[in-house]
């Protein structure tokens, strides 16, 4: 698939802030969902404090991983070397190389939790810590993978340049789900 240069290829300032003001301003209405979500979860993160300390991570990584995927996506259609074939085993190699990095960070988040709360005193059993920063962040990693090929697709089909948009959609969008379902599988697994 070839890029149409003119479409996508220039740099005009207006076009930029026609296209992101807007989306801009939407995101920031959907970020406040996770400040919400944050704020209703406070007893949870006063009672299992070493839970606060992972909230950061996993909010920042999911949207890292989110962002790696967009910026792969988006330089392949610059290239014209992607059409979202199911068949294209590149695009699945980029996939699973999110998924690993996703399996190999949260595993490490939660040892450190571990660690960090061992020390703290605040600490939670080492499965606990596992099962909740896995479960939630293979599914935070899978909404990012998602939401990367949506909306690079997606701005690619409007004609806007996917590099103007898809990180700010899929970082803001991954940090709002990772919050929320963080929060909800903390609580599932506590049985808070």
């Amino acid at each position: 698939m070839v890029v149409p240069q003119g479409s996508l290829g220039t740099w005009d300032w207006k076009s930029i802030v026609g296209n992101m003001f807007p989306l801009l301003i939407v995101l920031t209405i959907i970020v406040l969902w996770a400040g919400i979500t944050l704020e209703e979860a406070e007893e949870l993160l006063e009672e299992y404090g070493i839970l606060a300390v992972m909230v950061p991570t996993m909010v920042d990584m999911g949207g890292n991983l989110g962002a790696i995927l967009s910026s792969r996506l988006s330089t392949r259609f610059h290239l014209g070397t992607t059409e979202f074939d199911p068949r294209d085993r590149v695009l699945w190699s980029n996939v699973l190389a999110i998924l690993a990095l996703a399996a190999t960070i949260f595993t490490a988040l939660a040892l450190g939790a571990w660690l960090l709360g061992g020390v703290l005193g605040i600490g939670l059993p080492l499965a606990t810590l596992l099962v909740i920063s896995l479960v939630s962040g293979m599914s935070v990693a899978v909404i990012a993978i998602v939401f990367s090929f949506l909306a690079t697709y997606g701005s690619y089909r409007l004609g806007i340049d996917p590099d103007d948009t898809t990180i700010p959609i899929v970082t803001n969008v991954v940090d709002v789900f990772g919050m929320v379902i963080f929060i909800g599988v903390s609580a599932l697994v506590l049985g808070f």
